[in-house]
């Protein structure tokens, strides 16, 4: 796995950085209070992003089947909490945690890539299909705002029950996401114990 450059990194195998958060509906999420969980944690781009609406649609299909195998999920948008409020689609993701972080404070934390060549190539080579794809879903997408980013890549992050980082996965495309079965598998050895 390659590593990004220019923010901190994270690394396999010790405690993921605590964060005490106000979500997009006035929720405290303190990760702390996640312990005795397993949980997913998904760093997207802008809220008008096909490849990232795409995600959590096909994430929000599994959550049910996560919940019964006591894993949560949360999600960072750089999108403001406003504009993540203004859309139907991120509204209907409630009760997951949507974290706004438009300064992108926690994205750095976590060591989350800007990559002008990998987003663009991506969307050189997948931004039709997917564009396609979302627009069948009615999944929002629409032009980036204020600070975000072009260039931001996803990651995604599974945490034990002691929120030790057991997964990390920095995306090398915008379609690049831990495969479904690998999160619901990650799931299901947290019910071994």
């Amino acid at each position: 796995m390659a590593t990004p450059t220019g923010n901190l990194v994270v690394e396999l195998n010790v405690t993921a950085p605590a964060f005490l958060l106000i979500d997009i509906y006035d929720s405290q999420i303190d990760l702390k209070a996640y312990k005795g969980k397993r949980v997913f944690i998904g760093f997207f781009r802008h809220a008008g992003c096909p490849f990232c609406n795409l995600r959590v649609h096909s994430l929000m299909k599994i959550r049910e089947t996560l919940l019964s195998k006591n894993m949560e999920m949360i999600f960072f948008f750089e999108s403001t909490k406003e504009l993540l409020l203004s859309s139907i689609f991120h509204k209907g993701i409630s009760p997951v945690p949507l974290i706004a972080d438009p300064t992108k404070t926690w994205y750095t934390i976590y060591g989350i890539e800007n990559s002008l060549l990998k987003s663009s190539f991506s969307h050189l080579t997948s931004f039709i299909q997917t564009a396609i794809k979302a627009k069948t879903n009615k999944l929002p997408m629409y032009a980036m705002a204020g600070e975000e980013l072009f260039s931001t890549m996803p990651a995604e992050f599974l945490l034990d029950e002691n929120q030790i980082i057991r997964k990390i996965h920095y995306a090398q495309t915008l379609n690049d996401r831990l495969s479904l079965d690998t999160i619901i598998a990650f799931a299901d050895q947290g019910l071994k114990k």
